[in-house]
């Protein structure tokens, strides 16, 4: 069986932040890191060399792959912030028309900015994902 590309690290992620080169994203990506702290109530990890994860869950499909993954977490990456929330954010319908300029990818939420959206909404929206993973899927971590 394959293992999982993306693992957790010892990697410190204040220096991970330190390290992200645009001062706006920076901020935006500490920002964040605030929100889903809050959410969670766990502190983050680097998941690999780029992902900031809080708690973790385990997961096998019907063929028997299983592994583990950060229940939620985000990548502040040079085009966007790539965002790690539940699956089916496509059917928060309501919650997504309220969120402002974003665009979303199989399993990733993507925003340019955190000032293009409604903070209250994307909180809303990581509540959402935690406790619907955390029913879903028991917690590891």
């Amino acid at each position: 069986m394959a293992e999982n590309k993306t693992m957790p690290t010892k990697v410190s992620v204040e220096a991970f932040l330190a390290s992200v080169p645009d001062p706006a994203r920076q901020a935006d990506a500490r920002e964040l890191v605030s929100m889903m702290r809050a959410a969670t109530r766990c502190e983050p990890q680097m998941w690999g060399a780029s992902i900031i994860g809080f708690d973790r869950y385990r997961y096998v499909y019907d063929s028997g792959h299983g592994g583990e993954s950060a229940l939620v977490g985000f990548a502040p990456r040079k085009e966007a912030l790539v965002l790690y929330l539940m699956p089916g954010l496509d059917q928060e319908a309501e919650l997504m028309g309220r969120l402002g300029k974003h665009k979303l990818g199989k399993g990733c939420l993507y925003i340019k900015r955190l000032a293009e959206v409604d903070r209250a909404v994307l909180a809303a929206l990581i509540d959402r994902s935690v406790a619907v993973m955390r029913e879903r899927w028991p917690a590891s971590g």
